[in-house]
């Protein structure tokens, strides 16, 4: 199956700080490469895989699960580790979930998270109806794009295959669980206006995290999809500091 042009993956050799980033489900690594090149920019080592299924045709996406997804994920964290001294983990909506989920099983070898728009139960009717209505049609109207600066488009399925939504509550599930496993710094960017994720994710974060070791900041001029929105500039700075504040490196 050919990758949509502008879907490929990313990468990009720096020091030896890294960061491995996450896209959402039914996008693509385009809706981060903006932020994945500016932190290439300032010389950090970057890896953005596109995970099986994205970035193709949603009836591939439909043969495909979140273990796959994550499995994904935890390659390229994997790969980072030969190399890296340390590495953080961000991630858009599930992305964000499954950069939550590599802290949960590995440890102290996350240095720190940045989560945009986390998605991490359902809060959306799409989402809770995917179990049932997977056994009924193929798929439905997909949940791409919402952004609110003008003339900008995610690059992502126009369809949302149920069987592969109706896989996401198994990841919410064991990431809900082991919460009180993720040790890391965690900086998460929430937009006010979200028509894909509501707020139940972010309360959830709150209370399974300790206010010292959870930051959470607006991002008043954007939709879901903010790391191609009007606040994309204020991410892309702030994870940059984030990096630097909790870097080994920036501290010796």
């Amino acid at each position: 199956m050919s990758v949509l042009p502008g879907a490929e993956p990313y990468s990009h050799q720096g020091g030896t700080t890294a960061v491995l980033l996450c896209h959402g489900f039914t996008g693509c690594p385009q809706s981060l490469r903006p932020w994945a090149e500016s932190l290439a920019g300032q010389g950090l080592t970057v890896s953005l895989p596109r995970l099986p299924g994205h970035g193709t045709t949603w009836q591939e996406m439909a043969r495909t699960r979140w273990e796959d997804w994550y499995a994904e994920v935890d390659r390229a964290f994997g790969e980072l580790q030969a190399t890296a001294s340390e590495i953080f983990v961000m991630g858009l909506s599930m992305g964000a979930c499954l950069a939550l989920r590599l802290a949960e099983l590995h440890g102290s070898a996350v240095r720190g998270l940045v989560l945009v728009n986390p998605s991490v139960t359902a809060d959306t009717k799409l989402f809770l109806l995917a179990p049932v209505m997977k056994l009924i049609v193929p798929s439905l109207k997909g949940v791409g794009s919402d952004i609110k600066k003008e003339d900008v488009t995610e690059l992502a399925y126009d369809r949302t295959p149920t069987k592969a939504a109706a896989t996401l509550p198994g990841l919410w599930k064991v990431t809900q669980r082991d919460l009180g496993q993720v040790a890391a710094p965690t900086l998460v960017y929430r937009s006010p206006e979200d028509h894909v994720v509501g707020p139940g994710s972010l309360e959830i974060l709150r209370k399974a995290l300790p206010a010292s070791q959870l930051e959470v900041r607006e991002c008043p001029d954007s939709y879901h999809v903010a790391t191609l929105d009007n606040d994309s500039e204020t991410i892309f700075t702030g994870s940059l500091d984030f990096v630097r504040s909790h870097s080994h490196a920036g501290k010796e």
